[in-house]
C-alpha cells in the first residue's frame, strides 16, 4: 500500500524537528508575539511608534551551504541566514522585529534541521528579534538525501522621520568600515573553486572552520552609534563587494572615495587571491574584503564612532563626482 512515507516524506521526522526547536524558539518571543508556534499565521503586535514604517528583507545562504553539508557542520548556517536578512534592514535604521525561515531538503533529518534553526534562534536573540514561524519542506526528487536549502525573511521597523536612505550624505562626510568576520555568505562558488579541499589545514586548523565563520551581525553596533549621533548612510557589503553596494546609498553628483590600502583584508582572502591568481579588482567585485558594513557620518562625528565601535576604522570620505565610488589603489 502506498503512503506518504513510502513516497519519501516522513511526517514524524517533521514533528521531531518541531519538538527539538519549540522551547528555544519560544525564548525569542516577547509580549508583541500574540500566538505560539504551530498556528497557520504568526501575529506580531506593533506598539510604541508614532509613524512606523516596516522594512523587510529576504535572503539565503547560497553555496556556502555546500561547505556546511560536506563537512557536516550545521550550527553556523542559521546565523548566516538570519544575518543576511537582518543586516540589510539595519541599513535603513530599522530594528529587527521578527523573522521567518524556510528549510527545504530531500530527506529530513530532525537533528540537522534543528541545528540549523537553533542557529537562527541564537542570532535572533542577539538582535532582540522574535523567530515567529517557518516552514520545513521535505521534497524527495527535487533535492537529494543530505541536501538542504535555507532561506529567511526578516521584518523590522523604523519611525518614518528616522529612515536612513543616504539622502543626507554630503561631500566631506567620512566613510567608516565595520569589519567582516570573513567571507560571510557571498562568493562561495569562487571560494569552492579555489579551495576544493575544505579539510586542508589553514593557519593550524581545518580550512572549513575559517570558511564557516558565520556572517557578522551588525544591529547592536549600529544601534550603539544611532543612540549617540545621526548616521547619513549605511551599506551592507554583500555580493559585488564595495563596488556594487556602496553606490546604492550615494546620491547623484557625489562619490565615495575609498583608499584601498587602508582596508584590512583577512588572511584567507589574501590566500585565495594568491592561489587563484585573482586580480585585486575582481576580489573587490566579489567579496567584502574584510569590510562587512560601511557607515557614513558627518566628519565631526568620525572620532565618536571610532570610540564607540572599537574595531571600526576610516577608509575614505565623500567627495564630489559622478562615478559614485572611486576605489583608489
Amino acid at each position: 500500500m502506498n503512503t506518504y512515507k513510502s513516497a519519501g516524506v516522513d511526517k514524524e521526522e517533521g514533528y521531531k524537528t518541531v519538538d527539538k526547536i519549540k522551547k528555544a524558539v519560544s525564548e525569542t518571543h516577547n509580549s508583541n508575539v500574540l500566538n505560539n508556534l504551530g498556528s497557520f499565521g504568526a501575529f506580531y503586535e506593533i506598539a510604541g511608534y508614532k509613524n512606523p514604517v516596516l522594512v523587510s528583507g529576504t535572503d539565503g545562504v547560497g553555496t556556502k551551504l555546500k561547505v556546511a553539508l560536506d563537512t557536516k557542520n550545521y550550527d553556523s548556517i542559521g546565523i548566516d541566514c538570519f544575518a543576511m536578512c537582518a543586516n540589510d534592514i539595519v541599513c535603513h535604521g530599522a530594528k529587527p522585529l521578527f523573522f521567518l525561515d524556510y528549510v527545504a531538503c530531500g530527506k529530513l533529518d530532525a537533528d540537522v534541521a534543528a541545528e540549523i534553526v537553533l542557529g537562527m534562534v541564537n542570532a535572533c536573540k542577539d538582535n532582540e528579534c522574535a523567530l515567529i514561524g517557518g516552514e520545513t519542506a521535505e521534497m524527495p526528487g527535487m533535492y537529494q538525501p543530505g541536501d538542504y536549502d535555507v532561506a529567511g525573511f526578516c521584518v523590522g521597523i523604523v519611525e518614518k522621520d528616522q529612515i536612513i536612505d543616504g539622502s543626507k550624505i554630503k561631500a566631506g562626510d567620512k566613510i567608516i568600515a565595520l569589519p567582516s568576520s570573513g567571507f560571510h555568505s557571498n562568493g562561495f562558488s569562487l571560494v569552492r573553486k579555489i579551495f576544493p579541499d575544505f579539510n586542508e589545514e589553514f593557519e593550524g586548523k581545518p580550512l572549513y572552520e575559517t570558511l564557516l565563520i558565520p556572517t557578522k551581525l551588525y544591529y547592536q553596533s549600529i544601534k550603539k552609534i544611532m543612540n549617540e549621533l545621526p548616521i547619513h548612510g549605511i551599506a551592507h557589503i554583500t555580493g559585488g563587494g564595495l563596488y556594487e553596494n556602496v553606490p546604492r546609498i550615494i546620491q547623484d553628483g557625489l562619490c565615495a572615495t575609498i583608499d584601498e590600502k587602508t582596508i584590512k583584508v583577512p588572511s584567507v582572502m589574501l590566500e585565495l587571491e594568491k592561489r587563484g591568481g585573482v586580480t585585486r579588482e575582481e576580489m573587490h567585485g566579489t567579496f567584502n574584503m574584510g569590510v562587512g558594513m560601511v557607515v557614513v557620518v558627518d566628519a565631526q562625528h568620525e572620532a565618536k564612532v571610532l570610540q564607540l565601535i572599537e574595531e571600526a576604522y576610516t577608509i575614505g570620505e565623500i567627495t564630489e563626482g559622478s562615478e559614485k565610488i572611486n576605489l583608489k589603489f
